[in-house]
């Protein structure tokens, strides 16, 4: 390559940060969307133990260092905020469940794989499933609507699997939704429990929701 070409060619190599550095609004925009990321964290740790009425917008933007008139440039709300949280974790649990059931497998297999799967979540996610169990109410209406719709989504994906199992295909419809209702209430209302062995308490859960789904059909 010839001197002028090179130094034609020069400005467009630019420097790293021209080039190939992240722009300083990517990185901004990075900054913001962890720490709201922090916040939806801290509000679910404080509404599970507190609910929703007895935590202020101050007391989340605190745990992570936030003063109280920055949070205004994360959320508009307290309820704002109540409402990203559960209606990400509704349309988790939706689009993880429709998952489970589109891999395929025998309907025991999938059931199977369906418990895991809550489990899982209600293992790694205490604080937003309490959450999601408790205060719904204090939802704005449109996310309220939106998270009972994929809610109930959820539910008849597990209530179809529920019917075409071996030991459930004798239900009637409402009767394996009211099954699986209450294996959901029972699982959601576990308490909290750092200090248990992770493993042991998957086994523990499973062996509870395979027993309130599959009580034997009485006439």
């Amino acid at each position: 390559m010839s001197s002028a070409e090179s130094a034609h060619t020069t400005p467009d190599s630019g420097s790293g940060v021209a080039s190939g550095g992240p722009r300083p609004s990517n990185r901004r925009s990075a900054a913001k969307a962890a720490r709201r990321a922090e916040l939806l964290t801290a509000a679910a740790r404080q509404m599970a133990d507190r609910g929703f009425a007895g935590v202020r917008l101050e007391d989340i933007g605190g745990a992570v260092g936030v003063s109280g008139p920055a949070m205004y440039r994360h959320f508009s709300s307290k309820t704002e905020l109540l409402d990203e949280m559960l209606l990400d974790i509704s349309r988790r649990l939706y689009t993880g469940g429709r998952e489970v059931v589109q891999r395929g497998g025998s309907p025991a297999e999938t059931l199977d794989a369906l418990i895991a799967f809550h489990i899982d979540v209600l293992v790694t996610k205490p604080d937003l499933i309490a959450v999601q169990d408790r205060d719904l109410s204090s939802l704005t209406p449109e996310a309220n609507h939106e998270v009972r719709r994929l809610q109930r989504r959820y539910v008849e994906d597990w209530v179809d699997v529920l019917m075409s199992d071996d030991e459930g295909h004798a239900l009637e419809r409402q009767e394996a939704r009211v099954r699986v209702h209450a294996m959901f209430g029972l699982l959601n209302s576990s308490p909290r429990l750092p200090d248990f062995d992770p493993d042991r308490l998957r086994s523990l859960l499973r062996t509870m929701a395979l027993a309130a789904l599959r009580v034997p059909v009485t006439s």
